[in-house]
């Protein structure tokens, strides 16, 4: 038996954990722009990547170190991608770490921003050996690593076990726009104090992926630098992996959901579930394919119940499918039935009202077989195309 508690807080409250985010000059106005997470002690480390074929430099420089390599740092910045920059990329990396005060352990580093211009070098060797690695303030950090973000993303809970031990668990995250059902444009970063065993982090990363990060959109799009990092210091000595598993999809699942929230613009937050799937591929296909129509986000956007573009989606997808079973509803409110033709005007007023919500679920139930997949979407509203635009500028 165990219990999972969420806590107020951040990553910094785990014990041997340190991270700060600092102005570095990347970003205007001496907004915060880079950051670090290090640990006094070496840490066990397991990460998902984009699958972007076009994977960016910081990707590329973890992926060269050994495997089951241990380590101690992760330096971050915001502004700029270091993507699309070739064998020099990585040769920039190597150049930074070279050229701080600290000598770290296998260090990583992670970048997000604009894609294609080589990275500021001195000034991020200038602001990294700025920092005190005593310091802890995650608050900061999870500031520094914002790009489009209209907030910082962080969370944290504790694991309470049955002989009385205990063990943490946070991350901080950022992520916004650029978001596919395949990773995101996103940034996270898990810290844990639990000592779990290294196949096991390997496992729980691929397992938890699938129905959190894996299963938002904000646009369609995947980035060239999506990254999820899980360290451990195993500092609690403690594990149970039945707990762990469960506490780290709800750290996963709680980065996800602020990420499609904050969706570029966006003002809705909406879970698509799609049951009684013929097959649990079709399930998840006809899930992502929904929550990335962008007919499907304008209409949620107008705040228009127009089910035919829900059947639409699904009928697009591919899967197995046929009109006479299908059922489409408005949280509870059935707007469309088995083949019949219920959508009148009663109808159609309460399913605007749930539309009228900040958050809500549209479940489609295929009536086919036993299957079920849900994924998460938002709006897409003039704001993104206003956001995008003035991206680089």
């Amino acid at each position: 038996m165990f219990t999972i508690l969420p806590i107020k807080g951040m990553i910094d409250q785990i014990d041997g954990f340190y991270c700060d985010g600092i102005s570095a000059g990347l970003k205007a106005n001496n907004a915060l722009d880079l950051g670090f997470i290090y640990s006094d002690t070496l840490c066990d480390v397991e990460a998902v990547f984009t699958e972007n074929r076009f994977q960016a430099a910081p990707l590329k420089h973890y992926l060269m170190y050994k495997k089951d390599f241990q380590t101690n740092f992760v330096l971050i910045n915001s502004k700029n991608a270091n993507a699309m920059t070739g064998k020099k990329g990585i040769e920039d990396i190597n150049s930074i770490f070279s050229s701080l005060n600290h000598k770290f352990t296998n260090p990583i580093m992670s970048s997000t921003g604009v894609i294609g211009n080589p990275l500021p070098i001195q000034k991020i060797v200038d602001g990294a050996n700025s920092f005190d690695l005593e310091t802890k303030n995650a608050q900061n950090l999870s500031k520094a690593i914002m790009t489009t973000d209209a907030y910082s993303k962080t969370c944290m809970y504790e694991v309470k076990l049955e002989d009385g031990s205990s063990f943490k668990i946070g991350a901080v995250a950022k992520g916004a726009g650029m978001i596919n059902p395949n990773l995101a444009t996103m940034l996270c970063f898990i810290c844990t104090d639990a000592n779990v065993p290294k196949e096991d982090m390997k496992e729980a990363l691929k397992v938890n992926s699938e129905t959190t990060f894996n299963a938002i959109s904000v646009d369609g799009d995947t980035s060239t630098n999506d990254t999820v990092l899980l360290l451990t210091n195993k500092k609690s000595n403690t594990y149970n992996k039945e707990a762990f598993f469960e506490v780290l999809r709800l750290v996963m699942h709680d980065m996800a959901m602020l990420m499609v929230a904050d969706g570029e613009g966006a003002k809705k937050a909406v879970a698509f579930e799609v049951k009684n799937a013929a097959t649990y591929e079709d399930a998840q296909k006809a899930a992502k394919a929904l929550s990335n129509s962008l007919l499907v986000k304008t209409a949620l956007f107008g705040e228009d119940p127009n089910f035919g573009r829900i059947a639409s989606t699904i009928g697009a997808s591919k899967i197995a499918c046929d009109e006479e079973k299908l059922v489409i509803s408005y949280n509870n409110v059935i707007v469309y039935n088995k083949g019949e033709l219920i959508f009148n005007d009663e109808i159609e007023q309460q399913a605007f009202k749930v539309l009228q919500n900040d958050k809500f679920k549209i479940v489609c139930d295929i009536g086919l077989g036993e299957e079920s997949f849900t994924a998460y979407g938002c709006d897409l509203g003039y704001k993104y195309v206003e956001i995008n635009a003035d991206y680089r500028t």
